[in-house]
């Protein structure tokens, strides 16, 4: 992988490691080992943003989840992710959210939080993967119960890179803002019932109960969707740069699999789903079953 990508994901690390205290451009430039203003440069190449844009975007977001979770003030979250006053903070979060902090703690509503994607983990998905050592993949059944899913569509997309060329990473961050029955936002695969003309097949949203009346984010759609069977197939926990190989391994295991001799077949008129990436849990896809009859 290239110095530059590397240099750039070790300013990121260093941002995240650091939020809550005074970042300044010689920091990173240190962190990634080249001059302030070439690191600059490479920072905005490749993430779209300055240093003080991402590190203002991350902190308002970190500052969504707390005020979300109703564990601090207002005044104090603001002093411990590093706004000079209270003021600054409450003017910074308007612009980004279009709603007041202290409202937001009341009310918490959809927002686009920020999600800050590691750039080197886009460039290893290009690199060739190595499957001579595959993990161990556990598999385990769950009922998932009836429920409403608020879905953003594609237009064409099959897969989790071509949907965030189409409608942008940003959906993500919508999604992680709003209350979610499983606790955490959900990818899926939907079967064409649940597809309209000329959208995509894959899908995120989030699953919230039948009687959900919360807003709605423009653009998003509601399916409602039967309580239905399924195999949960999780792999071993994998650093995070290995999340490609995680993946694979995980599908490899999927379509090996046989349910038929724990009388199980596969029920394709329910949604495949993919839960995020994350490295100490392992990769996590759902796919749903229904029994065998006799």
């Amino acid at each position: 992988m290239k110095e530059q990508i590397l240099a750039v994901q070790r300013m990121q690390d260093y941002i995240e490691s650091n939020l809550a205290r005074e970042i300044g451009l010689s920091d990173l430039a240190h962190t990634s080992l080249f001059s302030p203003w070439y690191s600059y440069r490479l920072f905005r190449e490749h993430t779209g943003l300055t240093p003080s844009e991402y590190i203002r975007k991350l902190r308002l977001s970190r500052a969504a989840e707390m005020l979300r979770e109703r564990k601090a003030k207002v005044i104090d979250i603001a002093f411990d992710l590093g706004f000079s006053n209270v003021d600054t903070f409450t003017r910074a979060f308007f612009r980004e959210f279009g709603i007041n902090p202290s409202d937001y703690a009341r009310n918490p509503c959809p927002i686009p939080l920020f999600i800050p994607y590691g750039v080197k983990y886009r460039e290893l998905r290009k690199e060739p993967m190595d499957m001579t050592n595959l993990q161990t993949i556990f598999v385990k059944p769950i009922l998932k119960p009836e429920r409403l899913c608020i879905i953003k569509r594609g237009i064409r997309a099959e897969d989790y890179f071509p949907y965030c060329q189409e409608v942008s990473c940003d959906v993500w961050g919508v999604l992680t803002s709003m209350p979610s029955l499983c606790g955490e936002p959900v990818c899926m695969w939907l079967p064409t019932k649940y597809k309209k003309p000329n959208t995509s097949t894959y899908v995120q949203g989030v699953e919230v109960e039948t009687d959900y009346a919360g807003p709605i984010p423009e653009g998003y759609d509601v399916i409602k969707l039967p309580q239905a069977e399924y195999l949960l197939f999780q792999g071993q926990s994998f650093p995070e740069e290995d999340y490609c190989e995680a993946i694979l391994a995980v599908r490899h295991a999927m379509e090996q699999y046989d349910p038929t001799p724990t009388g199980y077949c596969w029920d394709d008129e329910n949604p495949r789903i993919q839960l995020e990436p994350r490295g100490e849990r392992g990769y996590i896809e759902l796919r749903a079953v229904r029994r065998l009859k006799g």
